[in-house]
């Protein structure tokens, strides 16, 4: 397997609101196929092809005395040269 490589990370509580502003946000960016992120000082750009791979996943996690963690995690994958085909659907 490939060394993975973090080239940015943010996590910061919002409320549902919030996030639900930068989810559309996100996604209008997704959309145009460029994306932006911001932090600090910190800046990284992603191009993004027509063809993504779109992963969902949920889990729940014991966390001791505060109880059960919940978490929706949703992951965007592409590859590099991978820029055929049509448009990302929900169905």
């Amino acid at each position: 397997m490939g060394k993975e490589v973090r080239l940015f990370k943010s996590e910061e509580p919002r409320s549902r609101a919030q996030v639900v502003e930068f989810l559309h946000s996100l996604a209008d960016k997704v959309s145009s196929g460029h994306v932006v992120l911001r932090q600090g000082g910190e800046e990284l750009q992603l191009h993004m092809p027509a063809n993504l791979v779109l992963e969902i996943q949920v889990e729940d996690e014991q966390k001791g005395r505060r109880g059960v963690q919940h978490s929706l995690e949703i992951e965007i994958k592409w590859y590099d040269g991978d820029d055929a085909g049509g448009p990302l659907e929900l169905g």
